[in-house]
């Protein structure tokens, strides 16, 4: 599973469930969570994490 942040059509983050973390993607990006939000990193991956279970889920379901 993977899953790519965008605004504006630029890519800010990216997940992998290979890695199961999300990745900041713009350096401009950094300086915000940093600054501004300092636990983004950490909900976004959470997000990531629940968005890729109902995948499953739905993958699941679709195969029946």
């Amino acid at each position: 599973f993977v899953g790519v942040g965008m605004v504006d059509g630029v890519q800010i983050d990216y997940y992998d469930s290979n890695t199961q973390r999300a990745v900041l993607k713009q350096d401009w990006m950094e300086q915000v969570t940093i600054n501004d939000h300092p636990d983004y990193l950490e909900r976004d991956t959470g997000i990531y994490q629940g968005a890729q279970q109902t995948f499953k889920a739905n993958i699941g379901i679709l195969k029946q």
